[in-house]
């Protein structure tokens, strides 16, 4: 009977969480997930701090997605390798965060909200887009590397 060596063990494995963690340590890494962790909290925030919680179907909207927006940006350097692809998801709180205004229920698309939420959610879509950036920049590098050259892929 054949033994096969486990999954974990494999060199381009070893490999891909190396390049992952130099990722998250670099200060550009470090930046975005700060950045992002703070925005989702002050997102979840918002109706509060700029004063449209009586909106309540649109604070109750920014409280979830600003949580949720802050568990995707803030999981980033403590496990990179399985949360990289999470960068989209941020990106599409991001994006629901500029039009929720107009898209919750009720009348909730006053000056301070809308206001609000273009700038909030325009800063979210950035950093997600800068977290997707540095996963895919992370990627290409390693797979130039690994076929031996720095030329473009074939």
């Amino acid at each position: 009977m054949t033994t096969h060596p486990s999954i974990e063990q494999h060199p381009d494995l070893a490999e891909m969480r190396s390049r992952f963690e130099r990722a998250t340590s670099t200060p550009r890494g470090q930046a975005i997930e700060t950045l992002g962790l703070l925005t989702g909290l002050y997102l979840a925030a918002s109706p509060w701090i700029v004063g449209f919680s009586g909106l309540t179907a649109l604070a109750i909207c920014n409280l979830i997605t600003g949580v949720a927006y802050a568990l995707c940006m803030g999981g980033f350097g403590s496990a990179y390798e399985r949360t990289h692809s999470m960068a989209w998801a941020a990106c599409a709180i991001g994006a629901w965060t500029i039009v929720a205004p107009w898209v919750v229920a009720g009348d909730v698309d006053t000056t301070r909200s809308v206001v609000n939420n273009i700038i909030v959610g325009a800063l979210a879509l950035l950093l997600g887009l800068a977290m997707a950036g540095s996963a895919m920049a992370g990627r290409r590098a390693g797979r130039t590397r690994v076929r031996g050259g720095p030329g473009p892929m074939a």
